[in-house]
């Protein structure tokens, strides 16, 4: 059974990916910079670590497929 702290990880974990991959990788930088996302608004810190790990496990299956791009 799942934590309360995990379902609402889950529930913004399907928000962010529903964004698209490009997309993600983009919040995954913002997120390792310190921003914060509407997706992101009301977690604590632990869970958006939580989060922030578990967007990085789904995003290595890509590989280098749409990396993001230098400016």
């Amino acid at each position: 059974m799942q934590t309360h702290e995990q379902c609402r990880v889950d529930a913004r974990l399907e928000a962010l990916c529903r964004k698209g991959c490009s997309q993600v990788r983009q919040d995954i930088a913002a997120l390792e910079d310190g921003a914060k996302l509407p997706e992101t608004a009301g977690l604590s810190d632990e869970e958006l670590r939580l989060l922030l790990g578990e967007l990085k496990q789904i995003m290595a299956v890509y590989g280098d497929a749409c990396r993001l791009r230098p400016p």
